[in-house]
């Protein structure tokens, strides 16, 4: 496995985090900002793949939301790095308001770090508030002509796909082709572990590099790196909004990704923006925000919201299956990516035979 790590988005990630913290300071030196001040600060910690969706859609709707409701103005500091690194940098001490990630556990790790006092889960739908599938990217008009995830694991092919450790679309990616397998569409017998992780092996084999973050990991595939890069559907949406000319596989068999968003109670109540803060949460659940998450390339968790034309961009999968199918959250960070974990076993094992 031919693996190489960009260090460059967690540099950015560092000094985006002492930017927000001044603010944060500042703003804790002069008070609560919901007592008749001119102006209100949101802090967003999110990870890299809704970007567009929250800076060109979702904040700009609520801002005028808020602005009509209550004639006050809110403005949004926003953070944007791999999910892991996100959460582990607002446990760390960056002072996000609300945290939107990739991975139901990383919002639970900033909950038992005792930053978030509610139980976020009881919000609509879980508190899932988008959701997207696993796929291939591959060049215009597809010349390695990729089908479905065997294809991916065929020798002398160069694969990307971010790095686990660091990144939500990363193991959600591990997790689609892993389970894949085991659900008997990738060429090997269905719940035969032994044949799954076989698999796995031979599609982390092909891997070049894995960036940080989903991100990176398709911006990297953008630059002419690789021959195929595993992703979320929306990356590629999106860049195809940007002009970018490549094409995607949907896979007979992929996980639905499932994107939470928590309200960071000890952070809010610090900052004196709980109010401002719910009604972001709760608007992120309204037609208009689930309308501009589909815009930019995420399926809505409340589709009967969503324009038929919106939904027309989204092709069925024929196989969708959720985490619950690998045993949850907490089973697959610790069998797959624990320590013991099937993707951690064969990663050292192709390590050492590099």
């Amino acid at each position: 496995m031919r693996i190489r790590t960009s260090h460059l988005t967690a540099k950015w990630g560092l000094i985006s985090i002492f930017v927000l913290a001044f603010a944060v300071f500042h703003q804790g030196c002069t008070g609560g900002q919901e007592s008749g001040a001119g102006k209100v600060t949101l802090i967003l910690g999110a990870y890299t793949t809704p970007r567009e969706a929250y800076g060109k859609a979702l904040i700009p709707a609520f801002q005028a939301y808020w602005k009509q409701k209550t004639g006050q103005e809110v403005e949004f500091q926003e953070s944007y790095q791999a999910s892991g690194a996100q959460s582990r940098a607002i446990i760390g001490g960056f002072e996000a308001d609300i945290a939107a990630l990739s991975l139901e556990g990383d919002i639970d790790k900033i909950s038992e770090a005792g930053l978030i006092t509610h139980d976020w889960k009881s919000a609509p739908n879980r508190g899932m508030v988008s959701t997207s599938i696993v796929v291939i990217a591959v060049r215009s008009g597809n010349p390695r002509n990729i089908k479905d995830w065997s294809d991916i694991a065929q020798p002398g092919l160069d694969v990307l796909t971010p790095d686990p450790k660091t990144s939500g679309g990363a193991q959600w990616n591990i997790n689609a082709v892993y389970g894949a397998a085991l659900r008997g569409f990738a060429g090997v017998p269905k719940d035969d572990k032994a044949a799954a992780q076989e698999f796995l092996k031979s599609v982390l084999r092909n891997v070049s590099k894995m960036d940080r973050g989903a991100r990176e990991s398709i911006t990297t595939f953008e630059k002419g790196v690789g021959d195929v890069a595993i992703t979320y559907e929306n990356e590629v949406l999106v860049a195809r909004q940007a002009g970018q000319q490549y094409d995607y596989v949907v896979p007979r068999s992929t996980i639905l990704i499932e994107n939470p968003v928590a309200l960071i109670d000890k952070n809010v109540d610090k900052h004196g923006v709980r109010e401002a803060a719910e009604e972001f949460m709760k608007f992120l659940f309204t037609a208009e925000a689930q309308q501009g998450y589909a815009k930019y390339g995420l399926r809505p968790v409340v589709p009967t919201d969503v324009s038929a034309e919106a939904l027309a961009q989204f092709p069925k999968v024929e196989d969708l299956w959720q985490v619950d199918y690998l045993g949850g959250w907490k089973k697959v960070s610790s069998e797959i990516y624990g320590p013991q974990g099937v993707f951690s076993k064969i990663s050292e094992e192709l390590q050492k035979s590099r």
